[in-house]
């Protein structure tokens, strides 16, 4: 009789129990979801972030529970980066951003040299009244005892030019003070052409030694002295006239007698004029136009003696 009542009482309380177990256990469920959602990751947890290229999956990442299984998250790598901040160079404030492409060190250069280079260049093209230490060079040679010729009236001349090798080469005359100037714009003229021009040196150097300074092809202007084989002072004694390459343009003509001279003597493979050859002075070619825009005439129009290196200005 005992058992049966106690049995009743057990059966009388049983939906209660589990009702309270079931209260418990929905407790302890919204508890999990209140307390348990904000847990941090613990140390060298990798971040669960969602995958750059895809904004609904990162949306439906970031939703995510707890409860969720590992294997249903996207496997992470180290250098994951997070959505909001795009993996570029320009963002990433780990990376310092890549300078925009310039010139290079040695083109800046070059281009301050060449502009250097030019203001030198044009400096170097003058004339200047005879110095003391010109004087030196040429008295008793040039510019001799006797000389009838005052040294105001003279006008030295510096200018470069481009030799027979391609080289820029400083070059010098000593000219009339009255065409000074249009020596010094002929040569620059010349020199922007690239004409070649073997050796410019004032003739001093050979002892105003006319022949000898031809056979090496010095291009000269001013020497007091008379034309060859006569009594007749030269332009070049003025200082109004100039020869060009003269070995490879010869002053030629036929002598009475019928023989020939020729100046200088080497120069007797450039006689005939015409053969091919980059250093001859033709009618109208460069050099010929630029000394004629400037008032010179040339020996190569003479009638019966031909001068093919001279150009002389005397108006």
């Amino acid at each position: 009789m005992t058992n049966d009542r106690n049995s009743n009482n057990l059966n009388r309380f049983a939906p209660l129990a589990l009702l309270l177990l079931a209260s418990v256990a929905v407790l302890i469920v919204a508890l999990v979801k209140i307390f348990g959602g904000g847990k941090e990751p613990a140390p060298g947890d990798s971040p669960v972030t969602a995958p750059a290229d895809s904004a609904n999956a990162a949306s439906q990442d970031s939703q995510a529970t707890p409860a969720q299984s590992a294997s249903s998250v996207p496997a992470q790598t180290t250098d994951s980066t997070p959505t909001d901040i795009p993996q570029t160079a320009d963002s990433n404030p780990d990376e310092s951003p890549s300078p925009a492409p310039t010139d290079s060190v040695t083109d800046i250069a070059d281009d301050n040299n060449n502009e250097q280079t030019g203001e030198d260049l044009s400096a170097s093209f003058y004339a200047v009244p005879i110095s003391d230490e010109i004087f030196a060079r040429i008295k008793g040679k040039s510019y001799p005892d006797g000389c009838t010729l005052s040294l105001d009236e003279l006008r030295y001349v510096h200018v470069l030019h481009y030799d027979f090798d391609g080289n820029i080469t400083d070059g010098e005359v000593i000219v009339n003070a009255s065409v000074a100037e249009d020596i010094v714009e002929i040569f620059r003229e010349l020199f922007e052409i690239k004409y070649p021009i073997e050796k410019m040196t004032l003739i001093d150097a050979y002892d105003a030694d006319d022949e000898r300074s031809m056979e090496d092809n010095i291009t000269s202007a001013f020497n007091y002295r008379f034309i060859a084989e006569s009594t007749t002072l030269s332009n070049h004694a003025l200082g109004l006239a100039i020869d060009i390459n003269p070995l490879y343009n010869p002053y030629v003509y036929t002598r009475k007698d019928g023989s020939i001279f020729l100046q200088p003597y080497n120069a007797g493979d450039y006689v005939d004029r015409e053969k091919d050859n980059p250093y001859y002075i033709r009618k109208n070619d460069a050099c010929y136009n630029i000394f004629i825009e400037h008032g010179f005439t040339w020996g190569g129009d003479w009638n019966t003696k031909k001068d093919y290196q001279h150009f002389e200005k005397t108006k």
